[in-house]
């Protein structure tokens, strides 16, 4: 979902997806838009870059519209509407482009050209390229080592406090910094994949944990690139390998007993098991399939992927299917998926406390999915308001509902707040507490246990002023207590929260969009208690998301 500014060397980071769309020019129409194959070009890999997260490679649409050409959907009572970019035109689609929409999409005019806008315009009333497929073979050649397993160090070798470091996501110039959260030092810029979307640690488990969870990270970037990080080597030694499983991906995680990785594409449609160890990619699912509709759907992308804390299993979201499979890893050669039907389009989520349920977006149906990990099915889905998008999630107690959870909302200034404790509450389950007016629709919500308090940030908003702050609510009243303006520099937004290991401290980064490819970012520092700004952590490229080593080993929402 995040959007930015990328100019100069950035274009190469992805110049690799694009190219293998094919290079023919743009196909012409007695009476119809045109591009020359140098804006074709361009503005293919800028569409990879920039819209095919939301709309889909083959602009089928997902948590964005539909942007194909021309269009037919038949409606459950029969009916069959028609639409599509052509219909729209060139100078609609401009407007739209540059300015954004209420519903979610944020303003392109600070990001692209006049002409790139113009270009784009064009280049969504042409038939979409079709990408090509990706093979086991071909994946296997992608890998890297670095350092070889056997020179992995039996203890960390810098004498820091590596359970409160924070791995920081350097988005448009492919890297991952890795900062000391004690003294607030860069230790390094690492090189990653493209845009990288997460960053998953090895995390304790109730049935068979990893060696020291917490030290390995594996990185995904948006061109399927996978690199792993090893926080106990010096920080010039800290990427270990890398392999590529996709060209254009989302996700990652490790089993819970650190053997294995799993890759989410969302092109290819499918999923890639991997030794986490040696990083070789042993298996390939396809993830295309019949959806809940009973339609057939190509371009069937996994969205997220996560290890459940009490199960020998990962949960997958089968975004354009509206399923999640839960994925037996004990037997990779005999692997079992449970296919749980829910609601379209899943996308991001976050567990219960218990480990148990998992909590996620259904952002086209407006609802909260919840999944019974230990049964393997679906428990409850609840009503929430337009496009959920929780992020990491957060889960508190209420003084009147009980233990909660809230998300955020790419469509409208509004958290929306759950019951989540079946066992203790089950009348209340699984049912709307509260909801909270915010000034602008947002990505990101956090909590902690020892924190009074629940951020939300408000990037998804048109009005800079607004993208620029953030609010903090109160677990005791459910009322917003402050808002926060993080920066008021222009091209700027504050997106994304993450506390520290004890929970004293919130870090939101600073995002530099407009000039992404230069160190001026920042991670800004408030006191957790307070809310007062600590400090400013400098000299980064273009910071969103923050992942602490304690917080996300520990599973800590």
């Amino acid at each position: 979902m995040l959007q930015n500014k990328r100019r100069g060397s950035g274009y190469a980071l992805a110049a690799g997806f694009a190219m293998l769309l094919g290079s023919a020019a743009a196909p012409a129409f007695a009476e119809g838009p045109t591009l020359s194959e140098e804006a074709f070009e361009r503005s293919k890999q800028l569409y990879f870059e920039q819209c095919a997260g939301c709309h889909g490679v083959l602009r089928k649409g997902a948590t964005g519209k539909n942007l194909e050409p021309h269009w037919k959907k038949k409606g459950k009572d029969g009916t069959v509407t028609e639409g599509g970019t052509l219909q729209l035109g060139q100078e609609r689609l401009e407007k739209i482009i540059a300015w954004g929409t209420e519903g979610g999409m944020n303003n392109f005019s600070e990001i692209l050209s006049e002409q790139e806008i113009k270009d784009m315009a064009t280049y969504i009333m042409l038939d979409p390229p079709k990408p090509p497929e990706m093979s086991l073979a071909q994946m296997r050649e992608t890998r890297k080592v670095y350092v070889e397993e056997k020179d992995y160090p039996t203890k960390p070798l810098h004498g820091r406090n590596w359970e409160n470091f924070f791995v920081v996501i350097e988005r448009d110039a492919g890297k991952v910094a890795v900062i000391d959260g004690d003294t607030k030092e860069v230790l390094v810029h690492i090189p990653t994949g493209y845009a990288v979307h997460v960053i998953k640690a090895s995390e304790h488990h109730k049935l068979a944990e990893p060696e020291d969870p917490g030290r390995f990270w594996y990185t995904m970037g948006r061109d399927g690139k996978m690199t792993k990080i090893d926080l106990w080597q010096t920080p010039d030694k800290m990427l270990v390998s890398e392999v590529t499983v996709a060209y254009d991906a989302r996700d990652v995680a490790v089993s819970g007993d650190g053997k294995y990785i799993i890759g989410g594409a969302y092109w290819p449609p499918h999923f890639v098991i991997s030794d986490a160890v040696t990083m070789e990619p042993l298996k390939v699912v396809s993830t295309r399939g019949v959806n809940v509709d009973g339609d057939y759907v190509e371009e069937s992308r996994v969205a997220a992927i996560y290890t459940t804390p009490n199960e020998p299993t990962w949960l997958v979201a089968v975004k354009e299917l509206g399923q999640m499979w839960q994925v037996d890893y004990s037997d990779i050669d005999n692997l079992r998926i449970d296919k749980i039907d829910s609601a379209k389009f899943l996308h991001d989520g976050f567990f219960d406390p218990t480990g148990r349920y998992f909590q996620i977006a259904a952002n086209a149906s407006n609802k909260m999915v919840v999944v019974d990990t230990k049964d393997r099915k679906l428990e409850a889905m609840i009503d929430v308001a337009a496009l959920p998008h929780p992020g990491p999630g957060a889960n508190w107690n209420d003084p009147k509902c009980g233990p909660v959870a809230g998300t955020t909302h790419l469509g409208v200034g509004t958290v929306s707040v759950w019951a989540n404790d079946p066992a203790g509450r089950p009348d209340e389950a699984w049912k709307k507490c509260y909801e909270v007016e915010t000034d602008g629709p947002g990505l990101f919500i956090r909590t902690h246990p020892n924190s009074k308090y629940v951020w939300a940030d408000q990037t998804k908003h048109p009005d800079p002023e607004v993208q620029q702050a953030v609010q903090v609510i109160s677990k005791e009243t459910g009322e917003i207590v402050k808002t926060i303006q993080v920066t008021e520099t222009d091209g700027n937004a504050a997106v994304h929260f993450e506390f520290n290991a004890d929970g004293s401290e919130v870090w939101v980064s600073n995002w530099n969009m407009s000039d992404s490819l230069e160190p001026n970012g920042e991670i800004v520092v408030y006191d957790a208690d307070t809310l007062e700004e600590k400090t400013r952590i400098k000299g980064l490229y273009a910071p969103t998301g923050k992942f602490n080593v304690h917080i996300r080993s520990n599973h800590v929402t």
